[in-house]
């Protein structure tokens, strides 16, 4: 028989919740009006709250639980490495085996030209690791002032001082100073919501070639880095036309500027391939990871290094003075490389790639028909509707309206979890969801959309 945890009552919970802990990305004021939904177990695709409700999770916690809730056998690899080699850090010219083979496997799944790790604790502090390399690079290479790193707007790089800085979040920019010196940011390719009356195919160079424009006005001599996410996440699932990353490696490439792939989301099989650098023909200098790397079972992150940039460390010699106490944590080394394994034992990658991620898609488009819904989009197992007033002009609600919202809590009521970005509705479920379950996945995400449309007219906002 499952053993099923005993919790106290979710009143008890949310009271403890509410005097104890501060909630990341969160209104403390509202939360503690309304009280904490508390998740208290999961299994595959489904977690359960304390009043019992399955849902099912259809953003894979935070992008994260690749390979679903429940995998003992990672359990064991942490268990067994616990008793083995519970910690140990890798200052001082030390290292463990986990470390060292997690840190081949890496490279063996990366683009050829990309064989070292520099590993971190989350996708934010690999975000700041990225940035102290970048400028170490360029002043062992005798270039000090090619200091300056472009990002873009709405992009998400984390929540740290620099990986905030990075992104092109204005939320999170007007809190702390925002950005730090020496980061810049250009438009997002996002046809839906900016590309007004051009295709697809023209929006995207034309975005593209605003790294350029940036490149010039900065001075060529002191740009480091263009850093990017091979699609925006956190910014709304937009995935980029399909000119648009071949012209950013054309102009990377005429100004000899690093290329930073943000692979915190995209990594490890969400695109259909290990990594989305290698769905989109992008050549990374740097790739920051996290997330899929462990399914989210015990916090771990890093950066994968091109050989150019290594090469530089090693050949120019002295202290590269940055790294964590837990960079390499030897137990989050065991999981991770056993989560690699489930993922290849398992055949996940192509799975995504040449039957749900299909299918999911397929089944996608049908929201389209939707009267709420402008566009419906999507790549591998991530997708996202587009909430609209009118389809034929893409208008919004008003702001103050809330849509998005609004549909995100029915929608966690219907027993599915999706999540709001803005008016912009996205998933991106376990890598192991079955068809059955995408079915069942779609069928609560119309009926979401259905409950969202008579709210609006039983409130008189159509």
């Amino acid at each position: 028989m499952t053993h099923v945890a005993q919790h106290p009552d979710t009143e008890t919970l949310q009271a403890l919740d509410n005097a104890h802990y501060l909630h990341p990305f969160s209104d403390h004021k509202t939360l503690r009006e309304t009280g904490a939904r508390m998740i208290v177990r999961a299994q595959g695709v489904y977690i359960w709250d304390s009043n019992g409700n399955r849902i099912l999770d259809g953003m894979a916690g935070l992008w994260c639980t690749n390979i679903g809730y429940g995998e003992k056998r990672l359990a064991d690899a942490a268990h067994r490495q616990m008793l083995e080699l519970p910690y140990y850090n890798s200052f001082f010219q030390c290292a463990h085996p986990p470390v060292v083979e997690l840190a081949k496997e890496i490279a063996d799944l990366a683009p050829d030209h990309m064989n070292q790790v520099f590993f971190t604790g989350s996708g934010s502090e690999s975000n700041d690791t990225v940035l102290r390399m970048v400028r170490h690079y360029w002043t062992l290479k005798g270039q000090p002032e090619k200091f300056n790193i472009i990002g873009r707007h709405n992009g998400y790089h984390g929540s740290t001082v620099a990986g905030a800085s990075l992104g092109g979040m204005k939320g999170m920019h007007k809190q702390g100073g925002l950005p730090i010196p020496g980061i810049h940011h250009i438009p997002q390719p996002y046809w839906f919501g900016e590309g007004g009356d051009l295709t697809p195919e023209e929006f995207g160079i034309k975005t593209a070639q605003e790294l350029e424009k940036a490149i010039l006005e900065i001075g060529e001599d002191k740009v480091a880095a263009f850093i990017a996410e091979p699609f925006q996440g956190a910014g709304g699932v937009i995935i980029p036309p399909s000119t648009y990353w071949p012209e950013i490696n054309r102009i990377l490439a005429k100004y000899d500027i690093l290329m930073i792939t943000d692979e915190v989301i995209s990594g490890f099989g969400r695109t259909g391939e290990w990594f989305g650098c290698q769905h989109f023909g992008i050549t990374p200098d740097f790739m920051p990871i996290a997330k899929g790397m462990t399914s989210g079972y015990i916090p771990m992150g890093g950066v994968i290094v091109s050989d150019r940039v290594a090469n530089a460390f090693q050949e120019k010699g002295g202290d590269f003075n940055h790294g964590f106490t837990y960079s390499g944590h030897p137990v989050a080394a065991a999981v991770a490389l056993e989560n690699l394994r489930v993922m290849k034992d398992k055949n996940l990658v192509q799975y995504v790639k040449e039957d749900i991620g299909p299918y999911l898609q397929t089944q996608w488009q049908t929201l389209l028909d939707h009267p709420l819904v402008g566009e419906a989009r999507g790549l591998g197992l991530v997708a996202a509707i587009e909430l609209v007033k009118d389809k034929a002009s893409r208008s919004r609600f008003a702001e103050s309206v809330g849509i998005g919202g609004i549909c995100r809590d029915l929608s966690v009521e219907n027993g599915l979890v999706m999540r709001a970005c803005g008016d912009t509705m996205i998933i991106s479920p376990p890598l192991v969801i079955t068809r059955a379950e995408v079915d069942e996945l779609i069928h609560k995400a119309k009926l979401s959309l259905d409950l969202t449309l008579q709210h609006l007219q039983e409130n008189g906002v159509i």
